[in-house]
């Protein structure tokens, strides 16, 4: 049998994973343990003496009446091993296996030798893949009721039961950890590095929302794909942006000096689709990358979050579509928090929305809150053509496109008043009309002369650049900025594949409604 633990951090889970191994060590049957020999009480001569005892009481108290789990247990193992010390820990404060898990000790499972009861008691049940468009199957997980363990940590030696004590029908487990040893001390510095350990962020992000934070270790690989390269904005706007960041996180002792409480605010805002959320995500990977890394926060919802950075400062606290966060309901609260009636050192919040003008004034104009506003307007002329060279790079080893630099700045022309979401649209709608019009016209004899197998169409040389209308990407471009400004000019809000990154395979979009911590 081998042992491996899925935690999540919304229900503090514990789980036995098939066919994966984490640990060193083998199970034993419980009567073949000499750690628990010298220690268990001698059982009654009935029929129950060749099984353990606190099992018995378990599975008895599980077929009957149950009023409160953690007392049984905890009587039963103090009675069963007298000379040992109990310790009991919630696996929602102290996850001992999942800190197993990671390599840190090395927990073996213990067996037990009669055929009425069985350990670990466990349901089998599937797991679906956390995407399916990898083909993944999912898998069959083990999730422990009652489990029965010998944990090695640093040459020591505890016996361990994991137990979910769930006494309602609340649907939240309730697992505690029971920790039995000879010596309390070094129990607490396992039960302190193990806890430790599991607050801290082992390449995730915190995520605040529903009630409930969260470790997104997806969310963090998303960030590091991001760079400041990708961002198109005015240069020295991206320096000014970056360097405020910087510079706070590297200034507390100037803070202290000047006796300036250490903590800064700034508002991206801005409309939609001009790059707000993807510099918020390339700050977020410049931050990690420091030589002292700083965790990120994020946000999407607002209760109770300002005790959890003030834990992780210096930290960066990210609130994405601050004028749907701070609610009238909770206004108060949030500027009270921000106000700095607790100590707030080491908060850099940053806040992005796309109406300013939704916020309380009392957010937007007091500088003591946000220090800073950084407008993301609709790129400029010279704006949009770097983005049509970004495309033209992006394209530039498919020989089935004819994508001539004085394309650039045409396609820039047509797009004013665009923002960086709705170029983007274009290319790709445009894209995929050539690609589908590929499938349908591969025998008809016009500028699109054959079929080149991937779904897109070459176009024959046309002596030159100038007759752009000879272009099979220009033609397709132009109808597609029709369309989409018939849409601008109709008040209505077109679905686009968000931020300032060109879609491509290999390159994952963080649309405005994707939360970024």
């Amino acid at each position: 049998m081998t042992l491996n633990v899925h935690y999540s951090a919304a229900y503090q889970a514990v789980y036995l994973l098939k066919a994966t191994t984490f640990m060193v060590g083998i199970p034993m049957d419980a009567d073949e343990n000499p750690f628990l020999q010298g220690y268990r009480a001698k059982p009654e001569a009935d029929a129950t003496a060749a099984h353990d005892g606190t099992t018995q009481v378990f599975y008895e108290h599980s077929s009957g009446q149950r009023i409160h789990t953690d007392t049984v247990i905890a009587e039963a193992l103090r009675k069963q091993y007298p000379n040992l010390e109990l310790i009991v820990a919630p696996l929602n404060s102290v996850n001992l296996l999942a800190y197993a898990a990671s390599g840190h000790a090395t927990i073996i499972p213990i067996t037990e030798s009669g055929d009425e009861l069985s350990l670990p008691l466990s349901w089998t049940m599937y797991y679906p893949p956390a995407r399916r468009i990898n083909g993944s199957m999912g898998g069959l997980v083990e999730k422990l009721n009652f489990g029965k363990f010998i944990y090695k940590w640093k040459n020591e030696e505890f016996l361990l039961y994991v137990v979910d004590g769930r006494d309602t029908s609340y649907p939240v487990s309730n697992f505690n950890s029971y920790i039995l040893t000879t010596d309390r001390l070094k129990a607490d510095a396992l039960l302190l590095e193990a806890g430790k350990w599991g607050t801290d962020l082992h390449d995730e992000v915190l995520v605040f929302d529903q009630g409930y934070w969260q470790k997104s270790p997806e969310l963090y690989q998303s960030v590091l794909k991001a760079s400041w390269d990708a961002v198109i904005m005015d240069e020295n706007m991206k320096k000014t942006i970056i360097d405020d960041h910087l510079s706070f996180f590297d200034s507390r002792e100037t803070y202290d000096r000047l006796k300036v409480p250490w903590k800064r605010g700034i508002i991206y805002h801005g409309p939609p689709g001009n790059g707000k959320t993807i510099s918020i995500k390339a700050m977020m990977n410049t931050l990690y990358t420091r030589k002292e890394p700083i965790p990120t926060l994020y946000v999407r919802t607002l209760a109770s979050i300002f005790n959890r950075a003030r834990q992780f400062a210096p930290c960066y606290l990210v609130f994405e579509d601050l004028d749907t966060i701070v609610s009238d309901n909770v206004r108060s609260y949030f500027l009270n928090e921000v106000d700095g009636l607790k100590n707030n050192d080491g908060i850099f919040m940053i806040g992005s929305t796309n109406h300013l003008d939704r916020l309380d004034p009392g957010i937007s104009k007091r500088p003591s809150r946000f220090d800073r506003k950084y407008y993301f307007a609709d790129p400029n002329l010279q704006e949009r053509i770097a983005y049509c060279k970004f495309w033209q790079s992006k394209l530039a080893d498919n020989k089935e496109i004819d994508f001539p630099d004085k394309l650039n700045k045409a396609i820039a022309e047509i797009t004013d008043k665009f923002s960086f979401a709705y170029m983007q649209e274009a290319f790709v709608a445009a894209l995929l009309a050539i690609a589908r019009r590929s499938e349908r016209q591969v025998s008809e004899e016009e500028e699109f002369t054959e079929d080149l197998g991937d779904g897109w169409l070459s176009v024959h040389s046309l002596g030159g650049d100038s007759d752009l209308n000879k272009l099979v990407l220009w033609v397709e471009i132009k109808k597609q900025v029709e369309i989409l400004r018939e849409g601008m000019d109709e008040g209505k809000e077109k679905t686009v594949l968000g931020g300032t990154v060109p879609y491509s395979p290999d390159v994952e979009d963080f649309a405005e409604c994707v939360c970024v911590n």
